[in-house]
């Protein structure tokens, strides 16, 4: 073979080489079969946002734990939130123990307490109130700046960002979510170091809730006071 017809030999060569190393960096870029493609944190939140924003009601079960100031605290119970704007949390841990939104006034007691506390909903600033925006219409991406997307436990995701308008009080927001766009988990971490999560399982969309279960009459005896709303 002369030189000439050596150099196009091996010219072919390398480029069969190249081809094929072409095809091997290419597949290795492709999702294996059953491999699950992590979506973007906007994608993501986009999920999010229209799983809730359809929802017309909702009931789970949730675990709620705050540390902070020295102290730990972890109660759990049944959540039921519907449209437009009402919320119960029914504490099982503590019987008795009631949060409800009835779409004028938040309401808070516990058995044992003196009197019952009232604020007006339009001044409600609560640690709840992430879920409860979700089940309006809200759009992640523009109450959450900075947001990031990491795995989560399982096979969800976390969705994390720095709620607008809360930079003194919440130092971050992070939402734990499936793939479909459930929320699994909520973690709020405080400028002071606190946090508080909430862990939500068993969870019916569009559930069948009364109107009645909106609705608080304070125990006889137990007088109403109105609640500073928070700082």
């Amino acid at each position: 073979m002369t030189i000439s017809g050596q150099r196009k030999a091996g010219s072919r060569v390398w480029g069969e080489l190249s081809f094929l190393l072409a095809l091997l960096l290419f597949a290795a870029c492709l999702p294996v079969a059953g491999q699950q493609v992590a979506p973007s944190a906007n994608d993501l939140a986009k999920r999010v946002d229209g799983h809730y924003n359809h929802l017309q009601s909702l009931k789970a079960s949730f675990k709620e734990q705050y540390d902070g100031l020295g102290m730990h605290r972890s109660e759990s119970g049944v959540m039921m939130l519907r449209k437009p704007g009402r919320m119960r949390w029914e504490y099982q841990s503590t019987a008795g123990k009631v949060f409800v939104l009835d779409g004028k006034y938040a309401w808070f007691y516990s058995p044992g307490d003196t009197q019952v506390q009232r604020i007006a909903a339009s001044q409600l600033d609560d640690l709840r109130s992430p879920l409860r925006f979700l089940l309006g219409h809200t759009k992640i991406e523009s109450e959450l700046q900075g947001l990031t997307l990491a795995a989560g436990p399982g096979a969800t995701y976390t969705l994390s960002g720095q709620p607008r308008g809360e930079q003194k009080k919440i130092a971050k927001l992070s939402l734990t979510v499936t793939s479909s766009g459930a929320i699994a988990g909520i973690l709020i971490v405080e400028t002071d170091g606190a946090e508080t999560r909430f862990d939500f399982t068993d969870e019916v969309a569009n559930a069948a809730i009364p109107e009645a279960a909106f609705h608080f009459a304070p125990p006889a005896g137990v007088p109403v006071v109105d609640a500073l709303p928070p700082v």
